[in-house]
């Protein structure tokens, strides 16, 4: 397994933000969650939504270990897209989701700093 970048301030990875998550994700070289399919290969691949759907099929409690998995449907050119779905402990799938995605614009990324996002895979 791959283990992924991390952002200081994301709320979802996020080290240094109070309120956030603070998740790790890996990957395997293939399947990832959807929003992050892109940097498999280059963890300077950044994609934006342009759609993503959310099918809610069972609640899910707290404190519940869940395995989430995703795979990539297409990433061509400038755009992806990938579906994913959350799984309880007994297999039921609880959610499922479809995402489309655009590369971030080239005039965006060049004035981005990696270093002032804290963009690095935790040791």
């Amino acid at each position: 397994m791959n283990k992924q970048p991390n952002s200081d301030m994301c709320f979802v990875c996020g080290r240094n933000n109070p309120a956030g998550l603070y998740l790790t994700f890996y990957d395997n070289g293939e399947d990832e969650v959807v929003g992050r399919v892109a940097i498999i290969g280059d963890h300077h691949h950044f994609m934006v939504s342009v759609k993503l759907q959310v099918l809610y099929r069972h609640p899910v409690p707290t404190e519940t270990p869940l395995k989430i998995r995703g795979r990539i449907v297409r990433l061509r050119g400038r755009l992806g897209k990938a579906q994913g779905e959350v799984i309880l402990p007994d297999g039921r799938v609880a959610c499922e989701a479809a995402i489309t995605l655009a590369d971030v614009p080239a005039e965006i990324l060049s004035v981005a700093s990696f270093a002032e996002l804290g963009w690095h895979v935790d040791s």
